[in-house]
């Protein structure tokens, strides 16, 4: 599968669209197997490139390009405007009935080879080696925020509480109006992030409950696109996991532009999301059950 870039850098070659590499850090147009071709193959089927090329000169290949495209990074992975955010509200409200969501946040594993050091702290509840990575997507399955920098064995209410997307939140979120982030009891229930009811006694908690659901599922797909799109990312990497990291985030940047250009997605394998649910209940405070509670009994009744 081939990825565009957007439009801007779009060459056309007769009427039909070239493949696209990137060379210092310009988008530009491939006449043969160079090594941004290799790196992208390696992230949509990389077992098959380890015996052609070698784990030395894949390596190679994929980290030019990774860097290359982390830099881009802050291009593609955008937090949306406001303007933005009502067309975002609006998309999770048609797909879920769920108001006033500008993202839906969650976490997923990407399984790595045991490191030499702090090996321990990277083996997940599954009792594999991974990253955990956490991600929010929109409506449309575009990342708007991208964490990859997690130990495996990391709560992903820790990351969320970690995160600068969090402190900009705490800083800048004053209403419901400002928009509503929704994740799995996981997470603590915040003001600005909104949880399932565990224990639901209320016919309105139920409703709030599924379409909570509903609209989060928007999260899991995403990521089960990508990681059908980038097998690298659902068969596990073989490499130091500060450059797994990168790779993540360089496969996070294509799937945006992927979804830019309207590339057609196939359906997600089930399996592939189920894999890494490694989420436990969220135990601890509960600062937004208020604000909950006023979702619900407002616009659930």
């Amino acid at each position: 599968m081939r990825f565009i870039p957007s439009p801007d850098f779009i060459i056309e070659n007769n009427g039909h669209r070239g493949q696209y590499f990137i060379e210092d850090n310009i988008l530009c147009k491939s006449s043969g197997l160079k090594i941004e071709v290799v790196a992208c193959k390696f992230y949509g089927r990389h077992h098959d490139l380890i015996a052609r090329y070698g784990n030395m000169s894949l390596d190679l290949c994929v980290q030019k390009v990774s860097d290359a495209l982390n830099a881009k990074a802050d291009q593609f992975i955008k937090w949306p405007s406001v303007q933005r955010k009502g067309d975002i509200k609006q998309g999770f409200f048609d797909n879920g009935g769920f108001p006033g969501v500008v993202g839906c946040i969650d976490g997923t594993h990407v399984r790595i080879s045991a490191p030499s050091h702090d090996e321990p702290s990277f083996v997940n509840r599954k009792g594999y080696h991974s990253i955990n990575t956490q991600a929010i997507c929109d409506h449309e399955g575009r990342f708007t925020n991208v964490v990859a920098r997690w130990l495996g064995s990391v709560h992903d209410s820790h990351i969320m509480r970690c995160s600068q997307v969090c402190t900009h939140l705490e800083e800048s979120h004053l209403s419901v109006q400002d928009g509503l982030i929704l994740g799995d009891s996981g997470y603590a229930c915040r003001s600005f992030l909104m949880t399932p009811y565990l224990r639901p006694t209320e016919p309105c908690h139920e409703k709030f409950n599924k379409a909570h659901m509903k609209t989060r599922c928007c999260i899991e797909r995403t990521f089960g696109w990508c990681k059908k799109r980038f097998n690298c990312l659902h068969q596990g990497i073989r490499m130091h996991p500060e450059k797994v990291c990168k790779i993540f985030m360089a496969c996070a940047v294509l799937h945006n532009l992927a979804v830019e250009m309207k590339e057609p997605m196939d359906e997600y394998d089930n399996e592939i999301v189920n894999d890494d649910d490694l989420n436990i209940v969220f135990r601890g405070p509960d600062e937004g059950r208020i604000v909950r509670d006023h979702i619900a009994r407002g616009f659930f009744s």
